[in-house]
C-alpha cells in the first residue's frame, strides 16, 4: 500500500534535491520561492517517503482550486524511477482530490516530451491542443510553449480559458504582469 501524504515540516530540502534534478531551471521557482508556497492555503505538496520515512521516494505539487486541481510538480526520485511509482501516485492522488485535474506538459517536439504525453494519457489524461504559454519564474527568461493535459476528458476553449485565467492569476501572478508587458 502507497503512503501518500502530506508533506512534513523539514522535508522540503528532500523535495526541492528531486524538484531540482527532474526539471530545467527554468520550470521551477527558486529555493525560498519554492518554499513560500507552502504558506499558500491553495498550495499542497504529497510525498510517497520510503518505507523507513528516512527518504522522499517522489512528490506531486498540487494547487487546488474550487473547481479543479493543477499538478504544477510531479517528479520521482532517479533511484526510483522505472517501477510504475509514477503512474500509481498519479492515480492515488487523482482520486483524492476528486475533482477535475490539469497539468502542464511540453509540447511533442522532442521524443522525451512525447514519451512524457503518451504516459499521462496512459493514466488517463488528454491532450488539449490550445496555444499555452507557462510564464517565466525567473528574470530574463523567457516564456515557455506548453499544453495543457485534463484528466478524464478534454476540455472546450471556454473551459481551457478558464482554467488559464486562474493559473495565471493564482499561480502565476506577478510573472504573468510581467510576461504580458
Amino acid at each position: 500500500m502507497m503512503n501518500i501524504r502530506k508533506i512534513k515540516k523539514g522535508e522540503f530540502d528532500k523535495v526541492f534535491a528531486i524538484l531540482k534534478e527532474s526539471f530545467p531551471q527554468d520550470e521551477y521557482r527558486t529555493y525560498d520561492g519554492q518554499k513560500s508556497l507552502l504558506n499558500n492555503p491553495f498550495y499542497t505538496i504529497y510525498v510517497l517517503p520510503d518505507l523507513d520515512e528516512k527518504d522522499i521516494t517522489a512528490f506531486i505539487a498540487v494547487w487546488q482550486f474550487e473547481s479543479f486541481a493543477y499538478v504544477e510538480h510531479f517528479a520521482v526520485s532517479s533511484q526510483h524511477r522505472n517501477k510504475n511509482l509514477g503512474s500509481k501516485i498519479l492515480n492515488k492522488v487523482a482520486k483524492m482530490l476528486s475533482c477535475p485535474l490539469c497539468l502542464e506538459v511540453e509540447l511533442p517536439e522532442t521524443d522525451t516530451a512525447k514519451r512524457r504525453i503518451e504516459f499521462y494519457k496512459r493514466n488517463g489524461f488528454f491532450y488539449n491542443d490550445y496555444k499555452y504559454f507557462q510564464p517565466p519564474f525567473h528574470k530574463d527568461n523567457n516564456p515557455i510553449p506548453l499544453a495543457i493535459m485534463t484528466y478524464k476528458e478534454s476540455i472546450g476553449r471556454d473551459e481551457f480559458e478558464k482554467i488559464k485565467a486562474v493559473l495565471y492569476r493564482e499561480v502565476y501572478g506577478q510573472a504573468v504582469k510581467k510576461a504580458l508587458k
